[in-house]
């Protein structure tokens, strides 16, 4: 092994190094032991010299090879410099998104999806809900489904604009739930008789009798979301204290993670947002069963037995309309024009006459008119609803014997209006 010897003259230290380093002994010398201000304490040590970091890697094939694939021209030298990542067998592109640490993403994908598909189960219950209590098809549908900070979620709310707290059993925390006014006065409007067209949306706070019938419309609310979330967890959801300004309400730290889940709530030619904010601190709790892929299948099944329950439920709310009609006929535009204050229109059945009654326009039953405490009244017959039950869909409506004209006094009846 070739060694080489060289003498540090000025230092007063002879090193030896070769092919393998070697430990130095570094002596002082009298100079550098004059210039010290304590010439008599000096202190010999040895140490081992760094490895040489400026050495290539490679050998002398791979340096070879390398300047042949140069020159062949195997190397784009010219333009920017490309990025290089490391990606995975198959996977053709790789998608860089920034990450901001103010808003670490505390809630994984999987259960993102999860919440989302929750929460278009209640948007579904709660518009079919909503279409029996207005008597009109309400659509709702989720928009967004997003993990946000606190603060920013307040600050996309209106001003005024209708904030519920929701208590959360047996959670330890609180839901928000939010109706913009654009969706509130459209209902409130439906609600008093009103049609939905032309609706002032007024910027100011509810009135009493206003807030009376947004409770209503928030119990059928929370009656959604605790179906929604049974097939989760069992909640018993309760309404707390109703909000008009959002900056007042403060259930979590601004910087707090929520998940905010916003609606579309569309009515007739009306809609507007309805917005549910989760704060991560109540719903924590739970995080472990959204990442299982069978809670859904599983709510699914045990849920099954009761879903025709909840349908014949849901249909016994829905309100029709049922009239009694006694007689009808036909008459002339002229003689309908003709027609004066105290005219009698003569039929060609007498008032004891059986009446056909109807559902929603289609003759159902046949009854008896009368009086009951003072108002009128329709008595089914038995033997009229067989008939009726008996008879074809396309069938025309069944009608009673007519009976011969009366000599007088003749029965006289509105022109096609039900009795």
């Amino acid at each position: 092994m070739r060694q080489s010897v060289r003498a540090r003259w000025g230092a007063g230290a002879i090193r030896c190094a070769g092919v393998t380093p070697a430990p130095v002994i570094v002596v002082p010398s009298a100079e550098s032991l004059a210039r010290r201000p304590f010439p008599g304490r000096y202190r010999c040590g040895v140490s081992t010299p760094a490895p040489d970091r400026t050495a290539s890697p490679l050998d002398a094939a791979e340096h070879d090879a390398l300047r042949a694939a140069v020159a062949r021209g195997d190397f784009d030298m010219s333009g920017t410099a490309q990025m290089f990542t490391r990606r995975r067998r198959g996977q053709e592109t790789v998608e860089i998104r920034p990450y901001d640490f103010k808003r670490p993403e505390r809630i994984g994908k999987e259960q993102m999806r999860a919440l989302e598909t929750l929460h278009e189960a209640f948007a579904r219950s709660f518009g079919a809900g909503l279409s029996g209590l207005l008597r009109t098809i309400v659509e709702i549908s989720v928009q967004h489904c997003e993990q946000i900070s606190y603060a920013e979620f307040i600050t996309r709310l209106p001003n005024p604009t209708s904030l519920n707290l929701l208590h959360c059993r047996p959670l330890d925390g609180h839901f928000l739930f939010e109706l913009s006014p654009t969706v509130i006065y459209p209902v409130i409007d439906r609600l008093l008789g009103g049609t939905n067209r032309d609706v002032f949306v007024p910027l100011r706070p509810m009135t009493p009798i206003e807030t009376r019938l947004v409770q209503k419309l928030l119990e059928r609310a929370i009656g959604a979301l605790r179906e929604a979330w049974q097939g989760l967890h069992p909640m018993d959801f309760a309404l707390g204290e109703m909000e008009s300004n959002p900056q007042l309400v403060q259930v979590v730290p601004p910087n707090e993670v929520v998940v905010a889940i916003t609606f579309d709530v569309r009515l007739g030619n009306c809609n507007g947002p309805m917005r549910l904010c989760l704060p991560y601190n109540a719903i924590e709790p739970l995080m472990d069963r959204l990442n299982s892929q069978s809670w859904l299948a599983a709510g699914r099944s045990r849920n099954a037995p009761d879903a025709e329950k909840r349908l014949v439920r849901s249909l016994s709310e829905a309100s029709v309309t049922v009239d009694a009609v006694l007689a009808t006929t036909t008459m002339t535009l002229a003689e309908l024009r003709g027609l004066e204050a105290g005219d009698l229109i003569v039929t060609s059945r007498t008032a004891s006459s059986p009446a056909m009654v109807r559902v929603e326009g289609r003759t159902k039953f046949v009854g008896r008119l009368g009086q009951h405490r003072g108002r009128r009244a329709v008595q089914i017959e038995p033997a009229g609803k067989a008939a009726i039950n008996a008879a074809p869909a396309s069938a025309p409506p069944i009608e009673s014997p007519a009976a011969p004209a009366p000599t007088a006094p003749h029965s006289a009846t509105p022109l096609n209006k039900a009795i």
